[in-house]
This record gives C-alpha cells, sequence and structure tokens, in this order.
C-alpha cells in the first residue's frame, strides 16, 4: 500500500504544477523577460507584447489540461489497490508518459498562436505601424 500511496503522490505532481503555474501565468506572466524562469522560447521573447501573449495562452491550456489530467491519474490506480508494485509501477509509468506529453503538447499551439498573430521580428500582424500609409 505504500507504493501505491507513493505513486499516487508522485503521479499528481504533473497535473498540480500545470495548474498551479497555469494560473499564475494566466494572471500575469513574470515582470521581466529572462532565460530563467517563464515560457523562454525565441518567439515569445521578442518583446513584452509576446512574452505576455504566451504566458496568458501557454497558461489557459496548462490549467485547462492540468485539470483533466487529475482524473487520469486518480482514476486508473484505484483499480489497482491490493495489485502487485510491478502493476501499479508499470501502470504509473505509463501515466507519466500521458502526463509528460500533455504537458509538452501546449508549445505548439502557443507558438502558432504567436505566429498568427505576431510577424517575426514581434510586431503585432493585426495592427499597421505609426507613420505608415496604405
Amino acid at each position: 500500500m505504500g507504493f501505491w500511496i507513493f505513486m499516487l503522490v508522485f503521479l499528481l505532481l504533473i497535473p498540480a504544477l500545470m495548474i498551479i503555474f497555469g494560473a499564475f501565468f494566466l494572471k500575469k506572466a513574470p515582470k521581466e523577460i529572462n532565460f530563467a524562469f517563464g515560457y523562454r522560447t525565441a518567439r515569445s521573447m521578442k518583446n513584452m507584447k509576446t512574452w505576455q501573449f504566451a504566458h496568458k495562452c501557454i497558461g489557459r491550456l496548462w490549467l485547462i489540461i492540468g485539470i483533466a489530467l487529475l482524473p487520469v491519474a486518480v482514476i486508473p490506480l484505484l483499480f489497482l489497490t491490493g495489485a502487485s508494485e510491478d502493476l501499479i509501477g508499470n501502470i504509473g509509468i505509463a501515466i507519466c508518459f500521458v502526463e509528460i506529453a500533455a504537458m509538452i503538447f501546449p508549445i505548439i499551439p502557443t507558438e502558432l498562436a504567436l505566429k498568427k498573430h505576431f510577424d517575426k521580428d514581434g510586431n503585432e500582424k493585426d495592427k499597421q505601424p505609426k507613420g505608415e500609409k496604405l
């Protein structure tokens, strides 16, 4: 039973962190663009607008996916109470891979949204630069 509890706690870490950081990033991006903390890609670090946009996007996705992962982590283990440590471990590893994939996947839609809303220099595509006429 001790290993079962350990695996449950271990599998709840990724969804919990996704929910915490998702809510944090959704409310506000780190104050400064930095190389230590936050959603750091070449496109997101162009300027403060791209930095804030990327954090809102990834924050929303992590929050939603983190909440969706909670039952994915818990429900399979409920069926494994009293099972062998090998079976619990193998199922736990499979769930962990699903969670890691779900944590990494939001990078794709976030980068696509950045590409859609900003040009390669980080300027908003919808807005016409000041001083230029059509």
